[in-house]
């Protein structure tokens, strides 16, 4: 993989009808993680850890900061903060593909320096299943 322009990772809400833009990140964040489940016993081969396969819980979490597109999609991702809402998110990658599914913004800040433009920073978490479709 090449390298890739760093404006090209888009932040997308479904609007009812298709994923709209409501924001370009200029640094970003994206985690996937799994927690295991334990089931090590007495008889376990040489006393080694074992662990259940494909039972733990599946999390993501995405972070970044960037300019919002306008004024609609500030305000969409700012009401889902306060009211607590989960809506269908789409992030694209360049060259590597899209993650979509049910996220939850669980942190929001605006900062901006007096000579320049207002930015955010932002943290989802994922409320549900994802799925990722390569390029």
């Amino acid at each position: 993989m090449t390298a890739q322009k760093g404006k090209d990772l888009l932040l997308k809400i479904h609007n009812g009808s298709t994923y709209e833009t409501v924001a370009g990140l200029r640094s970003r964040r994206i985690a996937f993680n799994a927690e295991t489940v334990e089931i090590t016993d007495a008889e376990s081969a040489g006393r080694w850890r074992e662990l259940l396969d494909g039972a733990g819980v599946k999390r993501a979490a995405v972070s970044g900061s960037g300019i919002f597109k306008d004024q609609t999609s500030d305000a969409t991702v700012r009401t889902s903060f306060f009211n607590g809402t989960i809506l269908n998110w789409q992030v694209l990658i360049p060259d590597f593909g899209t993650v979509t599914g049910p996220m939850q913004v669980t942190a929001l800040e605006y900062f901006g320096q007096h000579n320049g433009e207002v930015m955010f920073d932002l943290a989802l978490e994922s409320a549900g299943q994802l799925a990722f479709g390569a390029v």
